[in-house]
């Protein structure tokens, strides 16, 4: 099914909006005023019957009139009148015909000494009358007067005609402010649908701004988020090719240069045990890399899902980790506090960030690390210190970044996945420098 465009979507919702409106006053209106004019009817008749009670004698009151009860059908406004002795025959008024009289002596017998207000239905049109008791000569008698519902039908028809010639006109009318309506909507979205274009072709440059419409401004200030992330996500990707290539260039030419030098027989410095020594050597800082570049793309996807949470004891998990360094530097103390903190987490994700901190501790330390937990008002404090020299202020603020590392670092991915897994965790991490050496604290 081919789908509508917005300028579409508009008018037929705008003509869908007309004719609901228009079809509750051409149809609603007119039946709630029927009822109204019902009221008004009787309103006319009871007025007739009042000028005829004014009288001395209501019989001689009682207008001669030269039309049948028929003919009034077709008179505006026309009100007939009987006057009905108490033996259930016509003294004085319109003849009517026999079955009306009979219902009108059945309304009778339920008055109880009461006006009534009665209609029937004869010949497929409505009659309206009121029955009043009244006493003539001392006898009683009642007092009938009717009206057809012509007057009614006319106005009701007449108002029906003028409210579709207004409906009409009012379409017309409305025709203007739907155009310019439909334009005003269609513009932005017009504009917004060319920067998505651009943006599908990864042109992110120009930045969008709509300006005069509340909606539309936080439209385009949510776009103008989107395109700055865009632009810092592309430039992030463009940085980490670019810093990944050159990480990997060094290893890959110094494998290359060896294994060419073994296959034309030329041994620079070096026997051909040493020389793929070297080749190994190089391969296996190369795979290191080529690791820490896939796990820190792989904690990109990760950063919209929750973690596995399990229980950790913060004493086994250190334990298990340090196994591994213990050998390197075996001229540290290695201080471990709060062994028995237990948090939540994912168990994998925390051994590669206590991982990364040690080996930069054991890398940068002096004499002695110092690793602690604690926990206070449900969150879990983890500190690693090491007695190394201080970082330069002026690199603090990068330091978590990919590919940043000091002169005796190796890669520059470590810290940027430890902080990367503190924050799947909704946690954070700072590095400050102490007169003491350097700490880096955790939050979670």
């Amino acid at each position: 099914m081919k789908q509508l465009s917005i300028a579409q979507r508009i008018w037929l919702s705008f003509f869908l909006l007309v004719f609901v409106v228009g079809l509750s006053v051409v149809v609603i209106y007119p039946l709630s005023m029927r009822e109204a004019l019902t009221d008004e009817t009787y309103r006319l008749i009871e007025e007739q019957q009042e000028l005829i009670l004014q009288g001395t004698s209501p019989e001689q009151q009682l207008p001669d009139s030269s039309m049948n009860f028929i003919e009034r059908r077709e008179a505006t406004r026309s009100v007939g009148h009987l006057l009905l002795g108490n033996q259930s025959f016509l003294l004085k008024g319109d003849v009517v015909p026999d079955v009306v009289l009979s219902k009108i002596w059945e309304n009778v017998s339920t008055l109880d000494g009461q006006v009534g207000e009665f209609q029937l239905t004869y010949r497929e049109a409505s009659l309206f009358y009121i029955i009043r008791p009244i006493e003539v000569n001392g006898n009683p008698t009642y007092l009938v007067s009717y009206m057809w519902d012509t007057y009614r039908d006319q106005l009701v028809q007449r108002l029906w005609e003028r409210l579709i010639w207004i409906f009409l006109i009012g379409i017309l009318i409305s025709i203007i402010p739907a155009i310019w309506l439909s334009n005003y909507l269609r513009k932005p979205l017009v504009v917004l649908g060319e920067r998505f274009e651009q943006i599908g072709n990864r042109d992110w440059k120009e930045p969008l701004q709509l300006k005069g419409d509340q909606d539309f401004e936080l439209l385009s200030n949510q776009f103008e988020r989107m395109r700055q992330n865009l632009i810092r996500n592309d430039e992030s990707q463009k940085m980490f090719i670019q810093h990944a290539s050159h990480e990997l260039k060094t290893p890959i030419m110094t494998i290359k240069s060896y294994a060419q030098s073994v296959k034309d027989g030329v041994m620079p410095e070096k026997d051909l045990e040493g020389m793929m020594d070297v080749i190994l050597q190089q391969s296996g800082r190369m795979e290191e890399r080529v690791k820490d570049m896939i796990y820190f793309s792989k904690l990109d996807m990760l950063q919209d899902t929750e973690p596995d949470a399990v229980k950790i004891r913060f004493g086994t998990l250190l334990d298990e980790v340090l196994d591994r360094f213990r050998y390197q530097r075996e001229d540290l103390s290695v201080v471990l506090e709060g062994e028995e903190v237990v948090f939540h987490g994912d168990r994998k994700q925390w051994e590669v960030v206590f991982e990364n901190l040690i080996q930069n501790a054991f890398r940068y330390a002096s004499s002695y690390i110092e690793i602690t937990a604690d926990q206070k008002d449900g969150r879990t404090y983890m500190l690693v210190k090491n007695d190394g020299e201080r970082i330069p202020e002026e690199d603090l603020d990068g330091l978590f970044e990919p590919f940043q590392k000091s002169n005796k670092g190796q890669f520059g991915l470590g810290l940027a996945i430890v902080k990367r897994i503190v924050e799947l965790h909704n946690g954070t991490v700072e590095v400050q420098n102490h007169q003491d050496g350097v700490w880096i604290r955790m939050v979670i």
